[in-house]
């Protein structure tokens, strides 16, 4: 039988070719692309949440909590002070800087295993979150330490002595008995960092800046500078905040005032930056402070740490305050400090009931509306070490102004 050459049109009920427009090859495509990309979008989000996690866990690892220390603190409750009713939300926390010389801190010499606080600084972060003020509080400046529990198990009796022995007497714990006893201000938490740790962190945020009034060589604290605004990093900056005896007057007073200047530079350059919003700045900033501090258990994990960081972000630079408490020559050691009264107890009151403290730049302090009582030393105001003898004037709210400096300050800026 011959084939029928006819053409014939294709009928509607005929079924499409792959080819036609109207074929399924068309939605096949797309449900194909649909699912990989569906597919790739769930592995970066379980990729991104593994590797989140992971960093947290490592973060959240670095950090040593001093349990033996809530320990000691615990057993001694009914000897601390409580809070006044209206600062029940602010937080008092301890920042100290110990001289260990064990481990990486090896190279600084001295007795390794022994430590005392190298820098003592009390951190008061209002209720409001408004406002926040670090009160250095002087090395040798002489207390009565309380009784404490030593490593060895014994316990020393209440003594007058240097305040940074108390760290070597007794640790964190008896440091913090000390601070509360002499303030009466409540210790929420406590943080420690040492030499190594704090050239760490330096690094981690790029250094920090400074202003050095005259070149400085000194070979022991292992600096050579010169006079002018210059950044700082590592091992310069630590000797920058140790050195002593080669800057100023030789005065441990001029040197927690270069300490505070310094942390006011460090906190400025980290709000004004955006290390805390960018996260490839913050990463090495976080792995650097957790890896390098240890604290109590309220404070050693990443998410109160963070709590933290978040609190100090809100406040503005003009209202983050830097002062040391109120010293003078100790009277039977002119090598030692003693604390000015009735200024102390004027400063540590306004904390403890959650004031906010007026800071101005070293100088002569004013005298008009100043109480004649609150004189401590007769003669002209100085600055540097000699600077605390003179009594803080009142403000304008009726509580006194101390010397210091807000973390706004430009650390060239004439004073």
């Amino acid at each position: 039988m011959a084939e029928d050459d006819t053409e014939h049109p294709p009928t509607d009920d005929a079924p499409p070719t792959d080819a036609s427009p109207g074929g399924p090859e068309r939605p096949r495509r797309r449900r194909r692309w649909l699912m990989i990309t569906a597919g790739v979008v769930a592995f970066l989000v379980v990729a991104t949440g593994v590797l989140l996690y992971v960093a947290y866990r490592k973060l959240d690892g670095n950090i040593r909590t001093d349990s033996a220390t809530d320990k000691l603190l615990a057993e001694l409750e009914a000897e601390r002070p409580s809070r006044t009713a209206g600062a029940k939300d602010a937080r008092n926390i301890l920042l100290i800087g110990s001289d260990d010389r064990s481990g990486a801190n090896s190279t600084y010499g001295g007795q390794a295993g022994t430590q005392r606080s190298d820098t003592t600084i009390l951190l008061h972060v209002a209720a409001d979150r408004k406002h926040a003020t670090a009160v250095s509080v002087p090395r040798d400046v002489m207390v009565t330490v309380p009784a404490c529990e030593k490593a060895d198990g014994s316990r020393s009796k209440p003594a007058v002595m240097q305040f940074n022995w108390a760290f070597e007497l007794g640790g964190p714990a008896c440091s913090i008995r000390t601070v509360e006893q002499l303030s009466g201000i409540r210790i929420d938490h406590y943080l420690i960092l040492d030499f190594h740790g704090f050239k760490t962190m330096v690094d981690a945020i790029g250094g920090v800046e400074v202003c050095v009034a005259q070149p400085i060589h000194d070979k022991d604290a292992k600096l050579d500078l010169p006079a002018g605004r210059q950044v700082l990093h590592g091992e310069q900056a630590l000797g920058y905040v140790r050195a002593r005896e080669s800057l100023g007057d030789g005065s441990d007073t001029q040197r927690m005032g270069r300490q505070q200047q310094f942390l006011a530079s460090l906190i400025h350059k980290v709000q004004s930056q955006g290390v805390l919003l960018n996260p490839a700045k913050l990463w090495p900033v976080l792995d650097a402070a957790t890896s390098s501090i240890q604290a109590d258990a309220g404070l050693s994990s990443l998410g109160a740490l963070y709590d933290l960081t978040q609190d100090l972000r809100g406040i503005p630079s003009p209202d983050v305050a830097f002062l040391t408490a109120p010293r003078r020559p100790y009277h039977y050691d002119s090598d030692r400090d003693e604390f000015v009264q009735p200024q102390t107890t004027q400063l540590f009151t306004a904390l403890r009931d959650d004031r906010p403290i007026t800071v101005r730049p070293p100088g002569p302090t004013p005298t008009a509306g100043a109480s004649p009582s609150a004189g401590v030393e007769a003669g002209p105001a100085t600055a540097g070490a000699g600077s605390d003898r003179v009594a803080p004037s009142p403000s304008a709210s009726g509580s006194p102004t101390f010397e210091g400096r807000t973390a706004d300050v430009d650390p060239c800026a004439p004073h």
